[in-house]
């Protein structure tokens, strides 16, 4: 996955990354995109390309348990967000929606950066202006299934349940 770092600080929460009032408007990710860090930089949802990665510090994703936080950045077509750490909540949310989280350190990426995540042989960041590869943490294989098919609901319906996962 090669895009656009769009970098973000620490301590980034769900009403940053899209207020709750917009979620009685609409659940529709291509209506929330509209929104996305609003509250942040109200100009951020209209200068977004598909194929955007956001790059942030610790702590992403903290705040609310709103799985809307996560509808928002993939309807947005931002496919990964790259993180020092991720809220235990936003995390879970992002892989059962099919959204890449990746735990990296995040220093040397700046805004606008070109960035790849590569995942073999391990996950890694590589940051084109500098040539650096930051290694990442490694996914367990059943998040790597369930990102790849799309999220939970889609590898449900691909694989019924986890039980070809847990024979590995």
């Amino acid at each position: 996955m090669t895009g656009r770092a769009r970098v973000f600080g620490d301590d980034i929460n769900t009403d940053y990354i899209i207020a709750s009032r917009r979620k009685r408007e609409s659940l529709d990710p291509q209506v929330l995109r509209r929104y996305l860090f609003e509250e942040i930089d109200p100009h951020f949802a209209a200068s977004v390309e598909a194929g955007d990665l956001i790059v942030a510090g610790s702590n992403f994703g903290c705040g609310s348990a709103m799985e809307v936080a996560v509808t928002a950045v993939l309807g947005a077509g931002i496919g990964a967000v790259v993180a020092r750490s991720f809220s235990r909540t936003y995390y879970r949310n992002a892989v059962n929606n099919g959204l890449l989280p990746v735990v990296s350190d995040t220093s040397a990426i700046r805004e606008g950066d070109g960035i790849t995540i590569e995942r073999e042989p391990e996950l890694a960041v590589r940051i084109k202006r500098t040539g650096e590869l930051v290694r990442a943490e490694p996914l367990p294989s059943i998040m790597w299934a369930i990102i790849d098919a799309g999220g939970l609901v889609s590898y449900f319906r691909k694989h019924g349940d986890f039980k070809q996962e847990q024979s590995r």
